[in-house]
């Protein structure tokens, strides 16, 4: 199918209209990473110019539309569980149109899946597909019971000004390259997503700047390595070289990027980001695993003293910096000493967040035919004393910051009645008493404590 162009979109969106007698509503939920939350944001937005109203409830809904991951298996089962759970409305709403879309529907083995035990499920289409949703949905409400599940195909253009329903109002997810060529053993991203393309820097500066003129305070550009943006591209910039493009934006706004690929990260990037308060001083930077041995075999393509190294010279370039990374326990083949060495690098960075995952095997990646001998019994156990580990030092850091006053991004309400949330520049989350019309804007807290890795804190005069 030919990519649809928004200005030509009219007649399915009319066709949708002449379908239902009042217009219809949409609910669409999006599973996994920021990516698919900003793919969601977009669907929704397509989904809106082509007549639909977006409702919170399953049940109120003519179309409902899982936007989905498949980095993990438990998000897959998850996905498979709660489309199971829409057998029955669809048997009280035989109208209803059920939908996947996202990374599980740009693997065959999902769709046919779906073909054979699912036969309530009447559309899924992949991860490049949301700028055809309207005629999609238009051909479907012309064949009645026809099902479109379109097997899964790479596209290598990348569609610029599709419409979009952003969830907040003051932070925003940027897009600035799609897809990844690292091929990390474990990932079935490479796969599901294609090869790297970047965005043009024009094409990201003009939504930038569309961003910053709606008021949105805190925008996170986003990839699967950003650090390798600009590859392929005729004018020739980096990602550094983009950070400093868009910082040089008049306005009251903050900038936040993931992920970033160490292997990628330079010096470079650590002196752009200090030189730049617009940027916050908060780098993601994905380790995996503190074992050479073990990033060897992920494919990963840097070593434990390389990390070390970038870390430090961060520290000394940008005062007050932190990190969080992601680790995964039990990697096909990790031996005790290879958890060990984990341990260690935990302790010497001292990771204000870490996001921890149990390996899970992806089929057709090379590390799911990897001999892997530890049992899950052990890897939680494994899991446990790093989550120890992680807890006892994030508390530390955070009690650490009792004293300061600092401006945050006042985000919703807070665990406690009666406090609100914010958001420090290094990614701490504080919460103090205040009133409710400060969501959405910056409000300077001092911190007085701590509960556990969040800081409790009063609002400076």
């Amino acid at each position: 199918m030919e990519p649809i162009h928004f200005e030509h979109n009219r007649a399915a969106a009319g066709a949708i209209a002449r379908y239902y007698e009042s217009p219809p509503l949409a609910y669409v939920h999006s599973y996994g990473c920021q990516q698919n939350v900003n793919d969601g944001e977009k669907i929704k937005g397509v989904l809106a110019d082509a007549g639909f109203g977006l409702c919170d409830a399953p049940q109120q809904a003519d179309l409902i539309l899982f936007n989905t991951c498949a980095v993990r298996e438990h998000a897959e089962q998850r996905v498979f569980g709660n489309v199971g759970a829409l057998k029955s409305l669809k048997k009280q709403k035989p109208g209803l149109i059920i939908g996947l879309c996202g990374c599980m529907a740009q693997q065959p083995a999902v769709v046919e899946k779906i073909r054979q035990s699912y036969p309530f499920v009447d559309l899924v289409f992949g991860v490049n597909g949301i700028d055809t949703l309207p005629q999609l949905l238009a051909e479907k409400l012309a064949g009645g019971n026809k099902r479109l599940l379109q097997a899964p195909a790479e596209r290598t253009e990348i569609v610029e000004q599709v419409p979009i329903r952003r969830d907040s109002r003051f932070r925003a997810w940027l897009p600035i390259m799609y897809g990844c060529d690292n091929f990390c053993t474990y990932c079935i991203v490479p796969y599901v997503r294609g090869r790297e393309r970047s965005r043009r820097p024009a094409d990201v500066l003009a939504e930038f700047r569309g961003l910053v003129a709606a008021g949105y305070k805190e925008i996170t550009l986003l990839g699967q390595n950003v650090n390798s943006y600009g590859k392929g591209l005729e004018q020739p910039i980096d990602f550094s070289d983009l950070l400093e493009l868009l910082c040089k934006e008049p306005g009251d706004y903050h900038l936040r990027f993931m992920t970033s690929h160490p292997k990628d990260a330079s010096r470079k990037l650590i002196d752009t980001i200090a030189r730049n308060e617009r940027i916050c001083s908060h780098i993601h930077l994905p380790v995996q695993c503190g074992s050479d041995r073990v990033l060897r075999e992920m494919n990963r393509h840097y070593t434990v003293a390389q990390y070390l190294d970038l870390v430090e010279y961060a520290r000394t370039a940008i005062p007050g910096v932190t990190f969080s990374s992601d680790i995964i326990v039990g990697f096909p083949g990790e031996t005790e000493e290879d958890f060990e060495a984990t341990l260690d690098l935990v302790r010497k960075v001292g990771y204000m967040q870490l996001f921890t995952f149990i390996y899970s095997k992806r089929t057709g990646t090379r590390a799911a035919s990897m001999p892997d001998p530890v049992t899950h019994k052990e890897k939680a156990r494994r899991m446990a004393r790093l989550l120890a580990m992680q807890d006892e030092i994030a508390c530390g850091l955070v009690a650490g910051l009792a004293g300061k006053t600092q401006r945050v991004l006042v985000e919703g309400h807070g665990r406690q009645e009666g406090t609100l949330s914010g958001r420090l520049s290094n990614n701490l989350v504080v919460e103090f008493a205040g009133p409710a019309a400060l969501v959405g804007e910056y409000a300077p807290v001092h911190f007085t404590g701590s509960r556990g890795t969040i800081l409790t804190g009063e609002l400076a005069q």
